[in-house]
């Protein structure tokens, strides 16, 4: 089942995205990432700091779980967030 919500870019991916955040229309994390990309197909940069990135989603990481496993929840979150410098 499909479930709107909010993609929420930061830092490299917001650049990269060309936008802070867009609406997702898909059931799992892995859709959403899909449509992700095929919307951003004309910046290729945007999936190369995608693949680098890490997930929340509704506030919960996902660490190195499958993607394809992960439920969105109708008006849920998902932040993307790539690797800081620094410490």
């Amino acid at each position: 089942m499909a479930a709107h919500g909010t993609i929420r870019y930061w830092a490299a991916a917001k650049a990269a995205a060309g936008a802070a955040e867009e609406p997702y229309r898909e059931g799992t994390l892995a859709e959403a990432l899909t449509a992700a990309r095929e919307r951003h197909a004309a910046r290729p940069e945007f999936a190369r700091v995608l693949s680098n990135c890490s997930f929340l989603v509704d506030g919960n990481p996902v660490g190195t779980r499958d993607h394809s496993g992960i439920e969105l929840a109708d008006g849920g979150t998902v932040e993307v967030l790539p690797p800081f410098a620094g410490g």
